[in-house]
């Protein structure tokens, strides 16, 4: 039995070469998640290299060859899956100078970092410079600030572009219309000759257009116009384009009705895109960045039930964890309340469902629920609710301090 035998239609068919169940008991890795609880403790994120593993491998061999993926660390910074993913990616997307830190720390080389986002600090320009790290420069005014503090370098940066276009699908649009991420792209010709006259080394381009889109349609017709625009842009750079970064964009399913993304169509029309760019800009490496979706799928958040309780005619399920460490599986991030990640009974996976329950955390906040009217087999105080797709933005993208409440364990397996 797997976990998806068990969630049907909610669990995608990716998770299923990593989440076992054994005895009616969800497994990670070999452990079952009753004993990991038992012995960790609740509320308990649980992250698998077995999945991450699978994800990267479907994905090098989904790309043609020569694409460059970066992980962004935001997605998920803990310092044991850093450690293990390092190896398996061409370097590391940061947007901090803590990220920058822990990069480093997990071994990944300066020379391999990409340092993009806006409003970076002084120390923060300093710091990356220090490591040579790549430094995606969001404006003239952080090229020029960057200069003066490169310290008798020449730090290597790239130009963000706010392209005229937007991903229309994404959950999380980055580009088109007045944003705080790059420079317009009507404005670029004033910022690259900027950046001609610092002591910079300029490498290339850097547009990110959105995140967390299932659409493999849109993400082929996004990036075949980042490169049209970078190609038009190349003209007037103050040296050849050596880096191309498309963002990333590539998302997972969450909510009940999403299918995966078409990553087979997706690897088809980049080789197609790979060919014209060597014609355009024949000595660019074509880069990846993506956070969510490498490791996304990868990870549980497991809570003990506390109490079951009936209000009017609703049962509640109240767990011992919430969104102070979950904010994410409650909709809050991209504004999706009304929609919920999947999630499982899962000490009892083969139970069959015999209610209709709304599952909430504990705290004193009325959007502190993670479902609404979810059918589950009947869960009462000790047992286990595991939340999937819980592997990106998940404790370092929740309001942890909110109620003076305790963070959750978290561990690779």
């Amino acid at each position: 039995m797997t976990a998806r035998d068990a969630s049907a239609p909610l669990l995608p068919a990716a998770i299923d070469a990593g989440w076992r169940a054994e005895g009616g008991c969800l497994l990670a890795g070999e452990a079952r998640i009753d004993a990991l609880a038992q012995r960790m403790g609740t509320p308990l994120f649980v992250y698998s290299r077995a999945v991450i593993d699978a994800r990267i491998g479907a994905l090098r061999g989904a790309l043609p060859p020569g694409i460059r993926v970066l992980y962004a660390v935001k997605a998920n910074p803990l310092p044991a899956l850093l450690e293990h993913i390092a190896g398996a990616v061409d370097g590391f997307d940061i947007a901090s100078g803590g990220e920058l830190a822990r990069a480093l720390a997990a071994g990944m080389a300066g020379a391999r970092l990409s340092f993009a986002g806006p409003g970076k600090a002084d120390d923060e320009l300093v710091q990356a410079a220090a490591a040579d790290a790549l430094v995606v420069l969001e404006s003239a005014d952080e090229a020029r600030r960057l200069a003066r503090l490169g310290g008798g370098r020449r730090p290597r940066v790239a130009l963000r572009i706010n392209p005229p276009f937007e991903l229309a699908p994404a959950a999380a649009r980055m580009g088109g219309g007045p944003r705080k991420f790059g420079v317009d792209s009507e404005q670029a010709p004033q910022a690259l000759a900027a950046i001609a006259a610092l002591p910079l080394e300029f490498v290339g381009f850097h547009c990110y257009a959105g995140s967390q889109c299932l659409d493999a349609n849109a993400i082929i017709a996004t990036q075949r116009m980042t490169l049209d625009l970078m190609a038009e842009l190349a003209r007037l750079a103050p040296a050849p384009v050596r880096l191309l970064n498309f963002g990333g964009g590539f998302g997972i399913p969450q909510h009940a009705g999403e299918s995966p993304l078409d990553l087979a169509r997706i690897g088809s029309a980049m080789a197609a895109l790979a060919r014209d760019a060597a014609t355009c800009l024949p000595q660019a490496a074509l880069t990846l960045e993506l956070g969510r979706y490498l490791v996304g799928e990868a990870g549980l958040y497991v809570c003990r039930v506390i109490e079951r309780k009936v209000s009017r005619g609703r049962t509640f399920l109240v767990l011992d964890g919430g969104l102070h460490h979950h904010w994410h599986a409650t909709g809050a991030l991209e504004g999706r309340r009304h929609l919920h990640f999947p999630l499982a009974l899962a000490n009892r996976l083969d139970a069959a469902p015999t209610e209709t329950v709304t599952v909430a955390g504990p705290l004193c906040a009325p959007h502190d629920i993670f479902a609404h009217d979810v059918p589950l087999a009947r869960a009462e105080p000790g047992d286990l609710i595991a939340v999937f797709q819980s592997g990106a933005y998940g404790p370092s993208a929740s309001p942890g301090g909110f109620l003076g409440r305790p963070g959750a364990v978290e561990m690779l397996v």
